[in-house]
């Protein structure tokens, strides 16, 4: 029954830690028992929608030859569960930010807004959007750009256009990847992980994502050498940084087109050693610009 909340796809909630990080206020008590907090009522407003994207594509999943496996499809859970446990995680989301006790400053009527405004996209993305090819991808890219907002929000630290730019560039590019895996099956299989596959097609699907990768990569070396951010941080040597996301881009593209493994990014991140390094070797990196130097 646990499985369907996804508790390992919590991790995508982590992009509401960015603002408080990128702000050099991880170690303040306080801003981060508060950002952690919005993280827990993002995962319990994800894990809602999770159980209603899994009752809207149960008949779909069965067919897949892995979402076949997931509780409603396979009948380890059923719809009535499922929307139980849904009511009960957005419930938990509302409560937890309306009765926490937040820092002067923050507005909870906005982050309530954000959070609904996360809930009803997501919703109609579940019921409908999903349907309709590249607007399904940019919901998604959407939904962690929120996320970041929320993180902004809940500690009160203004976001930089750089913040988000990247945010919903680095989304995009995931998601595009992750659906180029469901191209691929179709084409190999006729099965369709969702209703609007057939709208896409390898060649296109190569050419989206080499463009987002390109403008991610450019959009973040222009970002580490940008007068205002290096004077933000007192360093010159945040170019050097790039060559974690270069490489990490670089491993994902290599995963999406030789080895046609991208369908999930949550389990690459848990899986692929190239990729922990990368990510692993990019957060250190900040943590010496921020907190050492």
């Amino acid at each position: 029954m646990i499985s369907i909340l996804r508790s390992r796809q919590w991790i995508k909630n982590c992009f509401v830690l960015l603002p408080l990080f990128f702000n050099g206020s991880i170690l303040e008590g306080q801003l981060f028992l508060s950002a952690v907090t919005m993280t827990i009522a993002f995962c319990f407003a994800a894990s809602g929608i999770y159980c209603l994207n899994d009752i809207c594509d149960a008949e779909a999943d069965r067919l897949h030859p892995m979402k076949r496996l997931r509780p409603i499809a396979c009948g380890a859970v059923s719809r009535r569960l499922a929307l139980a446990l849904m009511a009960l995680c957005w419930m938990a989301a509302i409560l937890l930010i309306y009765l926490f006790p937040w820092r002067a400053g923050v507005d909870i009527s906005n982050l309530l807004g954000v959070v609904l405004f996360y809930l009803l996209m997501n919703i109609a993305y579940c019921v409908r959007l999903k349907q309709m090819a590249i607007v399904d991808v940019f919901i998604i890219a959407a939904g962690y750009v929120l996320r970041i907002v929320a993180g902004g929000m809940a500690t009160c630290i203004s976001l930089s256009h750089w913040m988000v730019l990247m945010t919903f560039l680095l989304a995009l590019f995931l998601a595009f990847a992750k659906r180029r895996d469901d191209v691929v099956m179709f084409e190999e299989t006729n099965i369709k992980a969702r209703n609007n596959v057939d709208r896409y097609n390898l060649p296109f699907m190569n050419q989206v994502i080499g463009i987002i990768a390109s403008i991610t990569m450019v959009c973040y070396i222009m970002y580490t050498v940008s007068p205002e951010v290096t004077s933000r941080f007192h360093s010159p040597f945040l170019y050097a940084t790039s060559i974690f996301v270069l490489s990490g881009i670089i491993r994902y593209l290599q995963i999406t087109i030789v080895e046609v493994k991208s369908g999930s990014p949550t389990r690459l991140l848990f899986e692929d050693r190239f990729l922990k390094i990368t990510i692993l070797g990019w957060l250190l990196s900040f943590i010496i610009i921020i907190y050492v130097y």
